[in-house]
């Protein structure tokens, strides 16, 4: 189970708060428009080299967890 703190970093003095992947100043959010764009992953890590396909991926499970964690069992 990933930490969010080890992928996910925000702080006020960086982009004013924006979620970011640790060690970048690439918001979070900027992985989302990619895929929700149609491009792949390994589109995104081009054009964002500082974020390593360990983060990326790393931030989508988050991402999965935080969704999965309220859903119901289905019967």
């Amino acid at each position: 189970m990933t930490q969010r703190d080890q992928v996910v970093h925000s702080d006020p003095d960086i982009l004013g708060g924006t979620p970011v992947f640790v060690g970048t100043r690439v918001p979070v959010g900027s992985l989302f428009d990619y895929l929700e764009g149609g491009d792949t992953l390994d589109e995104f890590l081009r054009q964002f080299p500082s974020v390593g396909r360990e983060q990326a991926i790393a931030a989508l499970d988050l991402a999965r967890q935080s969704l999965l964690a309220d859903a119901r069992p289905s019967r």
